[in-house]
């Protein structure tokens, strides 16, 4: 099986030469399946930027109470009358360029969306934005499809002079969450706008593409042995790509394919499966890292698992760069160029001797010139970070030059209570505000509303979603081919850490880039607190427990729930219907008892009814306040109990008009004979 699959993949995809000529629909189609293509520096010389809808009350680093602004929806660069209508702009950009991606969400879709290209008054394209972002209206999946909520557009829109975008209609629309990512080219680019005519008469070659994408990692009948492409070497091993190799438990590595060359080759792919399973499998991806050395250089550092974008465990799915198989087989089709040589090792940090199975590498001529660059994978992770305040907490900081290509983040969230609130801040070349100011972290991975459930794309994919809620390890990942970012001096990705509720977490993410010999990270952890980190033990099932002084729970409810820091507190949010909190009380002898309740009235609060079985206890609670306050001891209502354990149930029934949120919040709850 992991033959057919490897050699499947490898042979499935054949570089396209791109024009260097004029910047088109046609060649940027062509850019987006060329898996060479983002080795090299771009040519012809582009930026790439992002428009959002992000919250503008944030406009200083050192202004904590704005920075962290989150009203990150309806956000337009102006208000315009165009053909009579009242039209929002969305983005107006100086050209040569090109929309290489979008992202847009809302709670509905009736607004048109206009395209303004170069000097027309008049849209190129028209249509609902619901159907042209995510919908069929310029084509379906995988470059345009709904994923958990987020709706994505990936079909390349160039322009020769400018490109506005507009919305109307909303005041009936209400909001709309939007980013959209863009290429400026370099003045004197030559690019074709896209046009209706010119996009039709290329149907096929977009259906082409789709396909391609599509068939990723697809099995196909191929032979089972190779040649390296220009007759350079043959596969080692007496012409068998499958081979096992035992790593011992020192944490020195060892090479699985280690060549050296004539000439430029790259490193076009390979598979490998760890022998072990649940826990032990989990732990051992975790705990043995994936070098790699091109020219004896080291450019990736990576625990197994989260380099192939599984994050904790085995989590099956498929993207254009990798895939992990139901039975635990990693494939990754990341093109690695070297001049001389390439040395792929792993290093088993563990406390148990490894064994891996993989398939071969596949090598090929590869033309090394001056845009040429190494492909880069570093990891990093820290546990227990609070929550509150928020903070920007960095992915990478780099300098040099390149481009960036992804990343792939796994959290391990200790509450049900959605964590990923904060805004991605990415920084190129030297600027003090960032050029890509995202709307959330789910945004930024291409989903919406905090959705707990698996998608798998291309581009983007989501393969792990513990729950209950958002509990537990989740694995969320953003690969680039069209959007990429390239940098010539310098590059920082920060992501705000923004929960919605006082807690801790963890976040491990590795990065992918490529860059020129010199390029180097800045302020990254040391490898001696990196292998710590790998060494440190994880869970691919989290316990469901929740421990919070003074109250036992009956069971783990799937609406938020919460310790303060340091104050014994029960803070609730709730979801969905029939949600209910249950909460075990001690009733000391047989009798009446009254239900002493000291509750947290807030802006957020709403309205709760207590229950002991079918029984109401009391009337309800209308828990708003303008400002936080605690009631402290109040009768709720009087019952007639035996001696001994009782469950109460806290109801919500709904908020009044003034409260912004769905929370309650209880300080202590007793029986008091």
């Amino acid at each position: 099986m992991l033959k057919k699959l490897f050699f499947a993949v490898l042979f499935l995809f054949v570089t396209v030469p791109l024009s260097a000529a004029t910047v088109s629909l046609s060649t940027l189609l062509d850019e987006m399946i060329d898996r060479n293509a983002i080795t090299k520096f771009p040519d012809p010389a582009y930026i790439c930027v992002q428009a959002s809808s992000y919250d503008r009350a944030s406009t200083a680093r050192d202004d904590a109470r704005t920075w962290f602004a989150n009203d990150d929806h309806s956000k337009f660069i102006r208000e315009e009358t165009n053909g009579g209508r009242q039209e929002w702009v969305l983005m107006d950009a100086e050209g040569p360029g090109a929309i290489v991606r979008w992202w847009i969400t809302a709670q509905q879709y009736k607004a048109v969306c206009r395209i303004y290209l170069d000097d027309s008054d008049t849209p190129t394209i028209e249509a609902n934005i619901g159907d042209l972002v995510g919908g069929n209206h310029l084509a379906g999946a995988p470059l345009s499809a709904d994923r958990a909520k987020g709706r994505n557009l990936y079909l390349p829109i160039p322009y020769s002079k400018r490109c506005k975008v507009t919305v109307d209609n909303m005041p009936e629309q209400k909001t709309l969450y939007y980013q959209i990512n863009y290429r400026t080219y370099a003045k004197g680019t030559a690019v074709e706008s896209f046009t209706m005519d010119n996009f039709k008469s290329l149907k096929s070659k977009v259906d082409a593409v789709q396909k391609e994408l599509l068939a990723a990692g697809e099995k196909q009948n191929i032979p089972k042995n190779g040649v390296i492409d220009g007759g350079q070497e043959i596969f080692p091993n007496n012409n068998d790509a499958l081979f096992v190799r035992d790593i011992p438990k020192d944490g020195k590595p060892v090479s699985l394919f280690n060549i050296s060359f004539r000439n430029p080759a790259v490193l076009k792919g390979f598979l490998m499966k760890v022998n072990a399973e649940g826990e032990e499998l989990a732990q051992t991806l975790r705990s043995t890292v994936i070098s790699i050395k091109c020219d004896g250089k080291e450019t990736v550092w990576c625990p197994l698992g989260d380099f192939f974008g599984s994050g904790v465990g085995v989590n099956p799915y498929k993207s254009w760069y990798t895939r992990i198989e139901q039975d635990g087989t990693m494939l990754s089709l990341w093109h690695m160029p070297f001049q001389k040589s390439v040395d792929v090792m792993l290093i088993n940090y563990g406390a148990a001797d490894v064994k891996v199975e993989c398939q071969n590498y596949f090598n090929t001529t590869y033309n090394w010139d001056e845009r040429s660059m190494y492909f880069y994978a570093d990891w990093r992770q820290e546990r227990n970070i609070k929550t509150i305040p928020p903070q920007d907490w960095n992915y990478i900081t780099l300098k040099g030059r390149g481009v960036f290509v992804g990343d792939v983040l796994s959290i391990v969230n200790r509450n049900a209570a959605w964590w990923g609130e904060g805004d991605e801040k990415i920084y190129v070349d030297g600027e003090t505000f960032p050029s890509h100011f995202g709307t959330g972290t789910e945004d930024y991975y291409g989903y919406a509303w905090c959705t707990p459930e698996f998608f798998e794309s291309p581009f983007h994919f989501q393969p792990r979603a513990e729950g209950p809620g958002n509990y537990g390890n989740t694995t969320n990942a953003r690969v680039r081919l069209l959007d990429g970012i390239p940098f010539t001096k310098d590059f920082r990705f920060d992501m705000e850490i923004l929960h919605w509720i006082p807690t801790r977490v963890d976040y491990a993410v590795t990065t992918f880039w490529y860059g020129f010999d010199g390029a180097e990270l800045i302020d990254f952890p040391s490898l001696e607190d990196r292998v710590a980190e790998v060494k440190s033990p994880v869970q691919y099932k989290m316990p469901v427990k929740v421990d919070i002084p003074g109250f036992t729970i009956e069971k783990f409810p799937t609406s938020g729930l919460i310790q303060w820091e340091n104050e014994e507190f029960l803070l609730w949010k709730w979801i969905g219907q029939n949600a209910k909190l249950e909460i075990i009380l001690e009733a000391e002898k047989d009798g009446t008892h009254k239900l002493v309740a000291e509750l947290l009235k807030h802006p957020r609060h709403g309205i709760v009814q207590f229950h002991l079985g079918d029984q109401k206890i009391g009337e309800p609670m209308d828990l708003y306040d303008p400002q936080s306050v605690p009631t402290g001891p109040i009768e709720v209502g009087t019952v007639d109990l035996k001696a001994g354990r009782h469950v109460v149930t806290v109801e919500f029934l709904g908020k009044n008009e003034k409260s912004s949120g769905a929370y309650v919040g209880i300080n202590r709850l007793r029986l008091v004979p």
